[in-house]
């Protein structure tokens, strides 16, 4: 399984710097092994990629969890831990999601929130909308820190 350098971890994580890239650090808690979660993808990181328009973090982690084909009688809790709160697209995105896939709870902790003057009314909206869709969202506290530094980190 990957893991994350602590260098890098802390460069992104820490709320003092401006990161250009965001990392989602997840785990995947549902009904045993065999239930649909390919063996070694309960938990992972993913970040955004490619040219400009980039992809983003939490559009890999929507697909990665449509490719599994989850048991739709059964249910899924995918708790995350961004370096960045999803943009007004992405929450949008993630709400659309957990419309669509109510077998599928979603749980975000942030490091930080994604805000730019002139758009910071549409990502307000857009965490609403996710917040509104069912999911939890929190700034992350030293206990998801702690958590995300002991399981997400290479030491």
């Amino acid at each position: 399984r990957h893991l994350l350098d602590e260098d890098t971890f802390t460069e992104n994580f820490r709320n003092d710097d401006w990161p250009s890239r965001t990392y989602l650090c997840y785990k995947v808690e549902g009904p045993d092994q065999g239930s649909g979660v390919p063996l070694g993808q309960d938990k992972g990181i993913l970040h955004n990629k490619g040219p400009e328009p980039s992809r983003h973090a939490e559009c890999y982690l929507l697909e990665q969890i449509q490719s599994w084909n989850l048991d739709p009688k059964l249910h899924y809790g995918v708790t995350c831990f961004l370096s960045w709160s999803p943009c007004a697209k992405c929450a949008q995105k993630m709400a659309r999601f957990l419309q669509e896939n109510s077998h599928v709870s979603l749980k975000l902790f942030a490091s930080r929130l994604y805000t730019r003057e002139r758009w910071d009314e549409d990502y307000k909206e857009g965490l609403r909308t996710l917040k509104r869709a069912g999911a939890s969202i929190a700034i992350m506290t030293y206990r998801e820190f702690e958590h995300c530094w002991k399981t997400f980190v290479l030491h």
